[in-house]
């Protein structure tokens, strides 16, 4: 063990300096391919557990709370989601669809309607969305329409319980856009799952929501550049007019 007299001084000042960040932002955010991959076409936003199993009160695991944990625990959460988050959403959704790119649902939803053959996680938290209940239901304003994708997952992570992987790689899509519940569970999760997988991967942080502010910032703190580039709604809309339309985003 070295002699504690003989350690450096630490500059405070460069405690919180990343030295890293120079190389990751030109291979991860700056990277040309990324924004080639959008003129091609070649992204889908990924809409994570937009539905009422934990992204509604008195539903799935918010049902029976009001008994047990005060109100204004949740008012946060659900606030956000209401003002800031569904709206965003949609409107993202209206601009993949005007462009004919692919609007992906992904959603926690068992195959039986016992559950029996959800995750070992899902089953120690109860968490059940049988196929037809209301749990399994989107929250309306941000629903599929025609035939979008759905994809029903039993776990916190998309690519380790479904076949997303598979079928982005039959559409031809190697950029994706993530938004939804709950920030640093389930979109974290596939976030990391997606980049290890080879995706240039967006988080959008105002389409996206968790239970606290702290959570939440904390975990788009730890995605961002390393895993995922950072890029809010308006950005992603305008970069979307720009790459594809040749024009400026209105932003609506």
């Amino acid at each position: 063990m070295n002699d504690p007299d003989t350690r450096p001084t630490i500059d405070p000042n460069f405690i919180d300096v990343d030295p890293l960040k120079p190389v990751y932002e030109e291979s991860i955010v700056k990277n040309p391919a990324r924004f080639e991959s959008v003129r091609l076409a070649n992204a889908a936003l990924l809409c994570i557990d937009m539905q009422y199993l934990d992204a509604a009160p008195g539903h799935g695991v918010f049902a029976g709370l009001d008994s047990t944990v005060p109100s204004e625990a949740y008012d946060y959460y659900f606030d956000r989601l209401d003002h800031v988050v569904f709206p965003n959403v949609r409107r993202l959704q209206d601009a993949f669809r005007a462009r004919g790119l692919e609007v992906i649902h992904i959603r926690i939803q068992s195959l039986t309607q016992d559950g029996r053959d959800r995750s070992p996680s899902h089953k120690r938290l109860d968490l059940l969305a049988a196929p037809g209940s209301k749990e399994a239901e989107f929250i309306e304003a941000v629903a599929p329409v025609g035939d979008e994708i759905v994809m029903n997952k039993t776990a916190s992570g998309v690519f380790s319980t479904t076949n997303l992987y598979y079928v982005l790689k039959n559409l031809g899509v190697d950029t994706v856009y993530a938004v939804g519940v709950y920030t640093d569970e389930c979109v974290s999760t596939t976030v990391r799952n997606a980049s290890d997988l080879g995706f240039f991967v967006n988080v959008v942080p105002d389409a996206c929501a968790t239970v606290t502010k702290r959570l939440h910032d904390f975990t788009i703190a730890t995605l961002s550049d390393r895993y995922a580039r950072i890029v809010d709604t308006e950005a992603a809309i305008g970069e979307l007019a720009t790459v594809l339309d040749g024009a400026p985003a209105t932003g609506s």
